[in-house]
């Protein structure tokens, strides 16, 4: 029996499964959290220097395009954890089979996204 395999790849046409898109977003949302960290860095040692660079670091953080980019932070961050307890989870050998690990996955997308829009509320206060 032969199975009719790609010869190239093209992103667009490989469905990949939903759990391989959890999968793939958090290995994209770790590399996302570890490329914020000298920019957090900085924000925070500038903060602490002294009232004007506190003042700096407040008003940087207040313009809409950097409030979008901590907002996808924040999704970074929410999303690693999520995806990184599942995966602990199957590890463990909880909800390997596929309809399981499926709903888990969904699951961890819906979570996410639904913690992304708490913090996203919260920053809109």
């Amino acid at each position: 029996m032969t199975r009719h395999r790609p010869v190239f790849l093209e992103l667009w046409r490989i469905h990949l499964p939903v759990g391989g898109v959890v999968s793939i977003l958090h290995r994209i949302s770790g590399v996302l959290m570890v490329l914020a960290i000298p920019l957090c860095a900085w924000l925070f040692a500038q903060a602490l220097a002294s009232p004007e660079g506190y003042a700096a670091s407040a008003a940087f953080l207040a313009h809409p395009l950097v409030r979008l980019a901590l907002l996808v932070l924040a999704w970074a961050l929410l999303h690693h954890l999520l995806a990184g307890v599942r995966h602990l989870v199957i590890d463990l050998g909880v909800g390997v089979d596929r309809p399981m690990a499926r709903r888990s996955a969904w699951t961890t997308l819906a979570a996410g996204l639904a913690a992304t829009s708490v913090v996203a509320g919260g920053m809109l206060l």
